[in-house]
């Protein structure tokens, strides 16, 4: 077997990434403090074709080169703003009408495998700061819970292993 070279991977471009369909996914960091977290679920956007990344809070923006080492210029691919307020954002998009999902551990959290997104909806997917989560304030405004099931002894995968680890499922349930 042999690795595929870069230019046999038939890759859109900026362009073509911009005008392609999109995942109806809004991916939202609330109080993200990792630049390279930040980076790196800007490059797990771009795999998944996802809408947006929305910034909240204390989460960096681009550019910053922290957060382009890992975002490898997926930062100038995948559409981003940036609001104050998560439950700012957390009202817009309900505006908008997309359902408000959190990726957290809570009572009453739906499993991600037992999860079933469709084409026909909308979806913001919050991801919460790396100690403490998704801010209470937020788990208070969102429409529901999903979990990502976990066996080992750790308590929490690392957000942008969750990042990935979502979005696959919902791409997969969606598009596949």
């Amino acid at each position: 077997m042999k690795k595929l070279k870069l230019d046999e991977l038939n890759r859109v471009d900026i362009e073509g990434f911009k005008a392609q369909e999109k995942l109806p996914v809004v991916i939202m960091l609330d109080n993200v403090r990792s630049m390279h977290n930040v980076g790196s679920v800007f490059r797990t956007a771009d795999g998944f074709s996802v809408e947006k990344v929305v910034l909240c809070g204390i989460t960096a923006q681009p550019p910053h080169r922290e957060i382009e080492k890992t975002a490898l210029g997926a930062t100038q691919s995948v559409e981003w703003e940036h609001i104050d307020d998560t439950l700012d954002a957390i009202e817009k998009y309900r505006q908008l009408g997309y359902q408000i999902i959190a990726i957290e551990q809570a009572h009453n959290s739906i499993m991600l495998n037992k999860n079933e997104p469709t084409l026909a909806e909308k979806y913001v997917l919050i991801f919460g700061n790396e100690v403490n989560g998704v801010s209470d304030e937020a788990m208070q405004q969102i429409d529901k819970c999903i979990e990502i099931p976990q066996f080992g002894t750790k308590h929490s995968f690392n957000i942008v292993i969750s990042a990935g680890i979502v979005l696959w499922d919902f791409f997969a349930k969606m598009k596949l």
